[in-house]
């Protein structure tokens, strides 16, 4: 992956046959490079030869699916061990939470911890999760890209050097003020809780995850943008196994504040996780002897203000849901933020493994569109977000069906009572109306950012969203306590999603806005078919266990079937490339041949529909 197939600049040699050559190297051609004056074929490569009948992997494009652009059992691999790995940090987390509904239950304590949580929650999708991906992986790509045409200096060393301390110094001196500024925050974020001095104190502890999210966001960004998916994946797996490890061991001193002390030990894991792989990537390639006397190159340039404040503003808009909720939910009853966080943190399970596959092929659609390939890239964001769909919506019906079996498993033990169960699983099931809208929203917008320069109409959107949450949560909050908090949530993020998809084809990666939110819709009338289905039977079956067992099989089952057999179902692109290749051998053979491009990409495999060196 690192060092295969990369991009020379658009334009480079215009007209000039370029011969293959053994290896690719400074001014070197990559192996199976053609001429650059010939018209690109299927999926952007080049036409195959005639007659022979031989297979795809003979053709020059097929040769480029090898070494141009990830294949798609590297893909398939990197898309299966982040899915493991996130599942596993996952579950973690349900393991961190259930630690601190047994021994802090849902009420006060609790509530004052999650307000001082509310700064990491905050920076993880600041640092981590969207602002610095979408800014870094596209930066890196384009260095990457540099790179492979033989410059003098190293663009990407030069990328870090330009930005890392920077970045560090930074952050040091937001977690330095929100240490001082701790006791105004409090008020802020929750003017009406009843013990703002234990907030402060876990605000405080907890403000050293500025710094080490910084970093760990930077290493994520630069190792997905090499091609390397199993430290970044591990990061929420350190993470919680630091709160746990700090919580069970400082509990009995220190109460909830045992919990924000975790959070500043597992930031600091996160960073360690990763440090060492980016280190060995970033050395694996000697700098000549005389560097460049600029620094920054045009990656470097993308984190000058005017460039990524587009990116900050959409992520500070997406995550500024959370102050919302929380600001709303202060002065409801003690356990109502509690409440939102439980339920929350489970109904979004499904979004986060529906994204993983999104996350590993994010480096491929920004080297797509620094390659100029955005008909390549179109069909991967298309492809990814259909996935992503059947997913999400897949585990929003399991949720919606069987949401108090779920949490009577998970939580309903020590300080957390019946009462709490009922209360969390009422909020769990409106919460996951939105769960389609999150996916989207999370898999729309690398088409806005991944262009080279990002775009204001995301932040837009998302502003509007927050608005809509802000002016519905205020009306229903005093009526419907936390369950209107998250009603008012699914409707901003939804509608945020609805913007997103009806702007997509005006951007720089135009996807099909008809079909796509046809086949969307198709799949949540599937989803509402298949969660009718699970809640009946989770309402006839009385064991918790034995009812959600019985209640997600049938609504799995249910989802499946109506895909099957409901009319113009949305065609879910297969996943594995065998099954891709043997879906393009049939067209190709089965059908007559068509010359429009989108048909083409369609059916070209995995492994070759994102060609890296055209």
């Amino acid at each position: 992956m690192p060092g295969a197939g990369r991009p020379p600049a658009d334009g480079a040699y215009p007209g000039r046959v370029r011969r293959p050559q053994a290896g690719g190297g400074p001014g070197g051609v990559p192996a199976g490079a053609e001429s650059a004056a010939e018209p690109p074929g299927p999926a952007g490569g080049r036409p195959a030869r005639q007659g022979g009948g031989g297979s795809s992997a003979d053709t020059p494009a097929g040769r480029r699916g090898r070494a141009g652009s990830p294949s798609g059992r590297v893909l398939a691999w990197a898309a299966g061990v982040t899915a493991g790995l996130t599942a596993v940090g996952a579950g973690l987390g349900l393991v961190r939470d259930q630690i601190l509904a047994h021994f802090f239950g849902a009420g006060a304590e609790t509530d004052a911890f999650l307000v001082a949580w509310t700064v990491p929650e905050f920076a993880s999708t600041l640092l981590i999760e969207d602002a610095m991906a979408l800014i870094l992986v596209p930066a890196f790509s384009r260095a990457l890209a540099r790179r492979s045409e033989g410059r003098r200096g190293d663009p990407v060393r030069t990328l870090v050097r330009s930005t890392l301390p920077r970045l560090a110094l930074a952050t040091s001196a937001l977690a330095g003020l929100l240490v001082l500024a701790a006791p105004l925050i409090v008020a802020t974020l929750a003017p009406g809780l009843p013990d703002p001095r234990l907030a402060v104190d876990c605000t405080r502890l907890t403000a050293t995850c500025l710094l080490t999210f910084a970093l760990t966001g930077y290493c994520s960004a630069a190792l997905r943008a090499h091609g390397s998916f199993l430290p970044p994946a591990a990061i929420y797996v350190a993470y919680n196994i630091g709160i746990i490890g700090t919580i069970v061991v400082l509990r009995e001193p220190l109460g909830v504040r045992s919990a924000a002390a975790g959070v500043a030990v597992g930031g600091v894991l996160m960073v360690l996780v990763q440090a060492p792989f980016l280190v060995r990537r970033l050395r694996r390639r000697p700098a000549p002897e005389e560097e460049p006397a600029t620094t920054p190159t045009g990656g470097g340039r993308l984190l000058v203000l005017g460039l990524i404040a587009p990116v900050i503003a959409f992520a500070l808009s997406r995550q500024s849901q959370i102050l919302v909720e929380r600001f709303l939910a202060s002065p409801l009853p003690a356990g109502a933020i509690s409440h939102l966080n439980y339920a929350q943190k489970v109904a979004q399970m499904p979004m986060i493994l529906s994204l993983m596959l999104c996350t590993v092929s994010f480096p491929v659609v920004a080297r797509a569109m620094a390659a100029g390939d955005t008909e390549g890239a179109r069909f991967r964001v298309e492809r990814d977000l259909l996935l992503a769909a059947v997913v999400v919506l897949t585990g929003t019906s399991i949720v919606i069906a069987a949401a108090p079996q779920i949490v009577e498993l998970l939580f309903q033990r020590g300080a957390f009572d019946r009462a709490d169960t009922e209360a969390t699983a009422a909020v769990m099931r409106v919460y996951a109306l939105g769960l389609l809208g999150q996916t989207t929203v999370g898999a729309l917008v690398r088409c806005y950012f991944s262009a080279a320069r990002p775009l204001w109409y995301p932040a837009a959107a998302m502003a509007a969203g927050l608005a809509t949450t802000a002016v519905a949560g205020v009306l229903a909050a005093p009526l419907w306590g936390a369950v209107g908090i998250a009603a008012a949530n699914a409707l901003g993020i939804t509608l945020t999603a609805v913007m997103l998809l009806l702007g997509a084809h005006r951007q720089s990666i135009p996807v099909r806005v008809r079909p796509l939110g046809e086949g969307l819709l198709r799949l949540a009338t599937a989803a509402a078919w298949a969660t009718a289905a699970g809640w009946l039977c989770s309402l006839l079956i009385r064991p918790a266990l034995l009812s959600l067992a019985v209640a997600g099989l049938v609504a799995v089952s249910v989802f499946l079937l109506f895909l099957a057999c409901a009319a113009r179902a949305p065609d879910i692109p297969p996943l594995t490339p065998t099954a891709s290749r043997r879906l393009a051998h049939a067209r190709c053979h089965g059908a007559p041949h068509r010359h429009d491009s989108s048909s083409a990409v369609e059916a070209a495999p995995v492994g070759g529909d994102v060609p890296l060196d055209r």
